[in-house]
């Protein structure tokens, strides 16, 4: 008995048409005959009643189909497993990135080589709310996200501290100290994001500026990256802030990033469905909290 013929017999009792089965199977119809007659002639009985206009099942063919169906899906199931270890042994790992990552996205990536040469990275830009979407959905295997300490159906993982610095003109007196304070940036206009395209980002900004003392004097709206720090570089002083792991990056000669007095920071999480594999997301956890 071959798989093929127990497949070849189910579509025809599902069918009870050996030319739709055929059509069903994508093959042509003597095929399908033929291998049906040679499992009968292994059964010693016929399984099908044919007739010129019609196909059923003798009381041996439908005595024979649950224990057909029950073959194709141990089949499939076997199929499934064995796939399942070949993901583990060169697995994919789908992972949806934040905005400002930067420096600590790289060293990421090179801690996990090291830990796991054999898994293939693929990294993906998306919205918060998409990312954390498309974590639910099994789209993506984990996630980067800031400001949310909780999100239903989802598991948030703390894996690092973002520090923040301040980015100003290199020439401005503040941009010669080691670190500026919060509340030596009152007079400069403050270039942020509008709050709906970043509320965690802004009222940590905001927070921090009432938390020194003052109402910062909201100056036109971050846009890019280089079309805002170009804007500092050159025009009326100002001033914004950056993650410090994305300003490693940033070619931006006329501009001084500087750490914050006090410190200012933000908590990433690595967003995780609760039935993720443990053993599959370990690699990419043991990299991000190593750094």
């Amino acid at each position: 008995m071959e798989l093929r013929q127990i497949r070849y017999f189910l579509a025809v009792a599902e069918e009870l048409h050996f030319g739709r089965a055929a059509e069903r199977l994508r093959i042509v119809q003597p095929t399908v005959s033929q291998q049906v007659r040679r499992l009968e002639r292994e059964f010693g009985m016929e399984l099908f009643d044919r007739t010129t206009r019609s196909v059923a099942l003798t009381a041996a063919g439908a005595a024979f189909l649950p224990h057909a169906r029950a073959i194709l899906a141990a089949e499939q199931a076997a199929a499934e497993t064995m796939a399942g270890l070949r993901a583990e042994r060169r697995p994919v790992l789908r992972i949806g990135t934040n905005v400002g990552l930067g420096a600590r996205l790289e060293r990421v990536l090179a801690a996990l080589a090291d830990r796991a040469p054999h898994i293939t990275v693929d990294l993906v830009s998306a919205a918060p709310a998409e990312r954390l979407q498309r974590v639910r959905d099994g789209e993506l295997d984990a996630a980067f996200v800031r400001g949310a300490d909780r999100s239903p159906g989802l598991d948030l993982v703390p894996v690092w501290h973002d520090p923040l610095v301040a980015a100003l003109p290199a020439a401005h007196p503040l941009a010669g100290r080691d670190t500026v304070a919060i509340a030596g940036l009152a007079a400069l206009p403050l270039r942020l994001t509008t709050r709906e395209a970043n509320p965690h980002l802004v009222d940590l900004v905001i927070g921090a500026c009432r938390d020194a003392g003052f109402e910062p004097i909201m100056g036109p709206v971050f846009t890019t990256d280089q079309d805002t720090l170009a804007a500092i570089a050159t025009g009326r002083p100002s001033w914004t802030v950056f993650y410090a792991a994305q300003a490693e990056i940033l070619p931006a000669p006329r501009i001084a990033f500087r750490p914050l007095d006090p410190p200012l920071s933000a908590q990433t999480y690595l967003a995780v469905r609760p039935a993720a594999s443990a053993r599959r997301l370990a690699p990419l956890l043991e990299a991000c909290q190593g750094l």
